[in-house]
C-alpha cells in the first residue's frame, strides 16, 4: 500500500478519526492545514531531496523512487546530478527542510526553474508552498490508488 505522507501516518489517522466530508483529499489536507507548525515541518522534513542521497543509496520510499523516476531525476547526468545537489544544499541552507515539489506535473527542468525561483522567497512562502505541493503529490497518489 502507497502511503500518502511520506513518513507521516498521523494525517491520515486524524482525518480517519473525524467525520468524513466524502472528499478524502479535502479530509486530509484539512488536517494537514490544522496541524502546529512544529508537524507541518516535520512532515515537509520527512521528505527526501530530489536526486539527494536516498536517490543514489535506495531508500527513498516506493512512490518517491517512481515520482522521481517520472521526471527522470533516476537519470541524471554527472552535470545534472551536481547542479541538483548544489540547489538543494543552497535550498536547505536558507529554509532547514528540503524543496518539495510534485515531480509528477513537471519535468527536470521545470523543478531546476522552480528551485531557482523559490530560493528568493521567505520562509514562510516556502512552508506554505511546500504544502500545497505535499496536497498536490497526495492527490495523485489518492487518483493512483483508485
Amino acid at each position: 500500500m502507497t502511503a500518502l505522507f511520506e513518513h507521516s501516518p498521523w494525517v491520515e489517522a486524524r482525518a480517519d478519526a473525524r467525520p468524513s466530508s466524502g472528499d478524502r483529499h479535502a479530509d486530509l489536507m484539512a488536517v494537514l492545514y490544522a496541524a502546529a507548525p512544529a508537524e507541518q515541518l516535520a512532515l515537509i522534513r520527512a521528505h527526501p531531496e530530489l536526486a539527494g542521497k536516498a536517490a543514489v543509496d535506495r531508500t527513498l520510499t516506493q512512490a518517491s523512487a517512481a515520482e522521481q523516476a517520472s521526471a527522470g531525476l533516476d537519470r541524471l547526468s554527472p552535470e545534472d546530478y551536481a547542479h541538483f545537489h548544489a540547489l538543494n544544499a543552497a535550498y536547505r541552507e536558507r529554509f532547514d527542510f528540503p524543496f518539495i515539489i510534485c515531480v509528477r506535473l513537471t519535468d527536470k527542468a521545470g523543478i531546476l526553474r522552480a528551485m531557482e525561483s523559490r530560493l528568493a522567497n521567505d520562509r514562510d512562502t516556502e512552508i506554505a508552498a511546500a504544502l500545497a505541493e505535499i496536497g498536490r503529490i497526495v492527490r495523485l497518489r489518492l487518483e493512483d490508488m483508485a
